[in-house]
This record gives structure tokens, sequence and C-alpha cells, in this order.
């Protein structure tokens, strides 16, 4: 692989189709448009004739056989998850059974903390609770193959075993769910933990990284300004939510409605769990309290 490179590519899904964006680095998008995964979820192969796929994505016959296509004659040795929502972690087996190659993750999927009584979980139906890794990796692990190394870069919040894999000979960061260019990552308790969240784009504030290929949409080429403006915003965020508490709102549907005007009703419920992170994390460091366990209402769990 060659560091003297330029990222130069403006995004087009290509659904079916392999796109080179790197020596060595290959995305294939999947088929699931939606408002939750925008143009597809992204599935990368990193490698020449020995290669590993991140993030196989989600159960779709077409997105599986695009797969097999661009690894046509060629090893795979590693399949490795940026973390277990099924859009991005389902046909990890499959690929398995197919290819061969280790499935490597942080972990099971797994919640961020236990569920309070009576409270249920809004990505239980989205979560891939049956993926079992054959090699778990801890931070700054290294995984090498045949012209690659990928340094493991553990980012928890969206997901409690959400990973980033930097590829770090062309300063490339593969972000999952955590950064991407055109959306901010839905943090939902008890899956996700806004405070988890938030350490982890200090973490990837600390780190040099040159561009970002998310799971989501096209390159993030300037990571930096994008992490640190996702951070202003999240804060932002919070002194908004604190501003509706002292205004009078106890309720997260209150706030729902006074913050996010206009905003189209799909994102209602992603934008109320964003509200009960950022409450879960405010009580947490004393700034508002809480005359019980925090749950969101029943009719908001169906993202």
């Amino acid at each position: 692989m060659n560091a003297s490179w330029r990222l130069a590519e403006t995004y087009q899904p290509a659904h079916g189709e392999a796109v080179p964006l790197a020596p060595g680095v290959q995305r294939v998008t999947a088929g699931n448009v939606g408002a939750m995964t925008h143009q597809g979820t992204n599935s990368y192969i990193v490698g020449e004739k020995s290669v590993c796929v991140i993030d196989p994505g989600p159960e779709d016959e077409a997105h599986f056989q695009a797969l097999l296509r661009a690894l046509e004659g060629r090893e795979v040795t590693h399949i490795l998850v940026t973390h277990t929502h099924k859009d991005h972690s389902m046909l990890a087996p499959r690929l398995k059974a197919e290819k061969g190659g280790l499935l490597v993750a942080e972990g099971a999927h797994r919640l961020s903390r236990p569920l309070h009584p009576g409270e249920v979980n809004p990505f239980a139906k989205s979560s891939h609770m049956e993926f079992t890794p054959d090699l778990i990796v801890s931070d700054g692990a290294l995984l090498q193959g045949d012209g690659w190394a990928l340094e493991t870069v553990l980012t928890p919040g969206h997901a409690a075993n959400h990973a980033c894999f930097a590829l770090r000979e062309l300063g490339v960061l593969f972000s999952g769910d955590h950064v991407m260019a055109w959306a901010t990552s839905v943090v939902g308790p008890p899956d996700g933990s806004m405070a988890a969240y938030l350490a982890s784009l200090d973490k990837l504030l600390a780190r040099q990284d040159r561009f970002y290929l998310p799971g989501h949409g096209g390159p993030v080429t300037e990571p930096r300004a994008l992490v640190s403006g996702m951070r202003t915003h999240r804060l932002t965020r919070e002194r908004a939510i604190l501003g509706r508490v002292r205004a009078g709102d106890h309720t997260i549907e209150a706030m729902v409605q006074s913050m996010y005007r206009g905003l189209e009703p799909g994102l209602l419920k992603p934008a109320a769990l964003s509200v009960f992170a950022h409450l879960e994390d405010l009580v947490r460091k004393g700034e508002v309290v809480a005359d019980g366990p925090a749950c969101l209402d029943s009719s908001y769990y169906a993202v």
C-alpha cells in the first residue's frame, strides 16, 4: 500500500458494485436505503488478494451476491464488525460460512446499562443478539493481513460494543456509525450512552487520522473539524435541554416539541432518544434531578 495518495471521490452509492476508494480499499454499499441508513450500509474490503471485510451489512441477498463478486478469487482472513446493529453485522456469519475468515468485534451485543424495571430497549429488534465473535479485540489491538494492518479504536456510545478500525499506513479510520458526514449518530439508552459517546469523540480528537470512511454515506474529508463540530453540537443541545428543564418542561415529549420544531415526523423518535440520552448524562453529572429511574415513554420505542 502506498501512503502518497489522495481521496478524491464524489459519493455515489453504486449499489451492487465495488467502488475503489484508496490503494487496497473498496466499498460495496447495500441497498437498504432509509431515514436511519441514508443511501445504505457501507461494507469495506481492505487488501488485495488476502483481505478483510469490514461490516458485511444487512441480511440482503443482492448485497451478499455483490460482496461475493467483489471477493471472487480472493482469500478472506478477517470479517470485522464495528458494532452489532443488524444493518452492519447480519451477513457476517453467512459470509464466514461462504468465504472463511475470523469474525472480529469488541464483543457480543450488550446494553450500555441494565434495563430499569418496566423499561424496554428501543433497539432490541434492530440488534444482532445472536452474533458471536471468534476474536474479541481490545483497544489498540492490531489486526494484520497480507499487506495491511488495522488498529482497533474502541468508541462506545452509539452502541456499547462500537469499534472503529484505523488503516494507519493510509491515515484512514473506518468509523462505523460513530462519525458520519451526512448526519449525527443516534445515541439511544439503554443501548447507547451519551457519556460514552462524548468520551469517544474526545478520543478521536486526540488522533491524527486523515480521512474517515463511515458506515453510511460518503467519506469524511475533514475529520477533526467535523468531530469538533459534533462535540460542540452535543454540548449546545445539552445546554438547550437544561434550559427547557428550567423553563418548566418535565417530559421528553415537551422538550422535543420545543427544540425540534419543523423536524420531519420520522425523526421525532430518534430526537426523543437523543434528549433522553442527554438527560441521563445530566442526571449522572448532578445537573438534573430525577424522581426515579429514567424511562422513555413506550410510544417512542419503535426505532
